[in-house]
């Protein structure tokens, strides 16, 4: 069975590397700390602060497995920096019907934060854009319902 690829940006990469990073060398070791802290004080059965150890060891370690997988499955893509096609890792300057601009970056799940303009490869729009390029209309199926943009730029630096 082959490997599921996960496409993300290098700066997606890192940010998980390093969370990862920290999860094994800092929280572990605290957790760990504060078990043995809690058994300290005696019966375990009503030592509420054992058992809340226990409960975020139990979800450090969940994280830390959820990591290794991705990391482990990553495909790192850097961005383009030109040409007109709108592919994973572009930045598009859009604009809509009534001429409002809109400024994304097609980056991984995980990496997604639409606030900041960054958007996820698996996100309708994303989706309807790849392939397009610089002068086409697409329309795109919303959660508030079809829009239509025309594409003005591609494959600049977000900010």
């Amino acid at each position: 069975m082959a490997v599921q690829r996960t496409p993300m940006t290098r700066g997606g990469y890192e940010k998980l590397k390093e969370e990862l990073e920290r999860l094994k060398r800092v929280e572990r070791h605290a957790i760990t700390k504060a078990i043995a802290e809690a058994r300290a004080h005696g019966d375990l059965s009503e030592n509420a602060e054992y058992h809340a150890a226990r409960e975020r060891q139990s979800f450090v370690e969940g994280r830390i497995a959820e990591l290794e997988t991705k990391v482990g499955g990553a495909e790192v893509i850097d961005p383009p920096t030109s040409g007109e096609r709108v592919t994973f890792g572009s930045t598009v300057l859009l604009e809509d019907e009534r001429g409002k601009e809109y400024r994304y970056q097609i980056v991984g799940s995980d990496e997604a934060e639409p606030a900041r303009g960054r958007i996820s490869i698996l996100a309708p729009l994303a989706r309807t854009l790849i392939g397009k390029k610089v002068g086409d209309t697409v329309t795109a199926q919303l959660p508030v319902g079809k829009k239509t943009f025309a594409i003005l730029e591609a494959n600049f630096p977000l900010e």
